[in-house]
């Protein structure tokens, strides 16, 4: 497809009481006390949960070999008593499988994806080779930021609500907000892993509302990544951007001059002459929301809104 516009877009089914979730680790290994904090969050919620079998392995910064943590998440997406995947941390190396998933049990069987950061990779490759919608976040984020967060993260997976997400003023990349309105399918979530998928598991931008947030990127990355996704033509045809959250991108020791991100990002972002909306509560710090990926939105700049169609049905 070289349109976002022309995928055929499917939504998992919501949770129900009593429903399957599976927690795996497709990248770095997570704490044993997070995984089991994850188990008591859902089954506070009414769910169950159950954990892949290699979820706490360790290999090097990965959770287990390749062959083990694809298994993993193979085995969760191919489980039909399974309705969501919930990725137990991110890290590195799920880029490692995003060709390699099952993607035709996907499509026989929609399961919901949750997870955000390296995960992004995942949710970019599901919806281009399937149009399932997943969804960015973590419940462990909302557990972290209160009882708001948590609510919005539950609304998420439970409900057919539309997501609807407000510029925070205060919020310094609420400084990149410009005017206008666009409509499109929100895809992205990770600069990085939307620069890592470029050429292979990263479907096409045009239409689409480019959602973007980092963390611990320097002003150089911020900048290589965006002129690269710019030159190549990646980012033909994007409808809007949506910035959320650039956690720990600072001016490394080398920089000289005295740009910060937001004046990276104002740069590469504002040469798209599309309508840009920053301030968003999504990535990787106190008070980000779960956003669903893959669906249609709505970004008003001037409203300074998101609105988002629900990941699930």
């Amino acid at each position: 497809m070289d349109d976002a516009r022309q995928v055929r877009l499917v939504r998992p089914p919501r949770l129900r009481p009593g429903e399957l979730v599976r927690l795996v680790s497709p990248a770095s290994t997570p704490p044993r006390e997070g995984v089991e904090a994850l188990v008591r969050f859902f089954e506070e919620q009414g769910l169950r949960a159950s954990v892949g079998r290699h979820a706490l392995d360790e290999h090097g910064f990965l959770a287990g070999t390749d062959d083990d943590r694809l298994a993993d998440l193979n085995d969760a997406l191919a489980d039909p008593a399974v309705r969501a995947v919930v990725a137990t941390r991110g890290g590195k190396g799920a880029y490692r499988l995003a060709d390699r998933l099952d993607v035709a049990a996907v499509r026989r069987d929609p399961t919901l994806l949750v997870g955000f950061s390296e995960i992004t990779v995942l949710h970019l490759a599901l919806w281009k080779a399937t149009g399932v919608a997943g969804l960015h976040g973590a419940p462990a984020v909302a557990a972290w930021d209160g009882e708001v967060a948590e609510r919005a993260f539950l609304d998420a997976v439970r409900t057919d609500a539309d997501v609807v997400l407000a510029s925070a003023p205060d919020a310094p990349t609420a400084a990149l907000t410009t005017t206008g309105r666009a409509t499109g399918m929100l895809l992205g979530g990770n600069q990085d892993l939307v620069a890592t998928a470029a050429g292979w598991a990263l479907p096409s931008l045009r239409g689409a509302i480019l959602l973007l947030e980092a963390v611990g990127l320097g002003l150089g990355q911020v900048d290589r990544q965006l002129t690269m996704l710019t030159r190549s033509g990646r980012l033909d045809g994007v409808a809007g951007v949506a910035v959320g959250q650039y956690t720990r991108c600072d001016p490394t020791p080398g920089d000289t001059g005295d740009w910060t991100v937001l004046d990276v990002l104002r740069e590469r972002l504002h040469g798209l002459g599309v309508p840009v909306l920053g301030g968003l509560p999504v990535g990787h710090e106190e008070g980000a929301h779960a956003v669903p990926v893959g669906t249609p939105a709505t970004l008003d700049a001037d409203a300074g809104t998101l609105t988002v169609t629900a990941a699930v049905s």
